[in-house]
């Protein structure tokens, strides 16, 4: 595979891709961006677990993807917003709502990656990079 120019992307696209599947798990190639951004997934409640699988040269991030009754899926959509040619920032006060806030911001913050709830109540604003709902 090629040089990712956008990893977060890639990320999304891979949750996507493997969710739209229906598969148990997604293996990602790791990141300390990723790693927080599964994190806030795993506490939000979109993703079962995440796990880091140790190979070389590169480690492995491990998704258990989540799926309700039925295999009703968890994730219905995940969207990318500030990209490398468009950056998107927005401050405390304009740090927008998924579907009146029942989905999920992630904002890139001095103090790390967040989600927008969270961004909010520590009054930080910053990169909006992704919707999840």
């Amino acid at each position: 595979m090629g040089v990712v120019t956008d990893p977060i992307a890639d990320m999304l696209t891979r949750i996507r891709n493997a969710n739209t599947a229906y598969h148990d798990w997604v293996d990602i190639p790791l990141s300390r961006v990723r790693v927080a951004i599964a994190k806030i997934l795993k506490s939000e409640g979109f993703i079962r677990e995440y796990e880091i699988v140790e190979r070389h040269p590169q480690g492995v991030l491990r998704v258990q993807l989540k799926y309700g009754a039925a295999r009703r899926r968890v994730i219905t959509g995940l969207r990318r917003i500030s990209r490398p040619g468009l950056r998107v920032y927005k401050s405390c006060a304009e740090i927008p709502r998924v579907l009146g806030g029942l989905g999920l911001v992630l904002i890139s913050t001095p103090q790390g990656i967040l989600s927008g709830r969270e961004a909010r109540r520590q009054g930080s604003g910053g990169e909006v990079l992704a919707y999840v709902w």
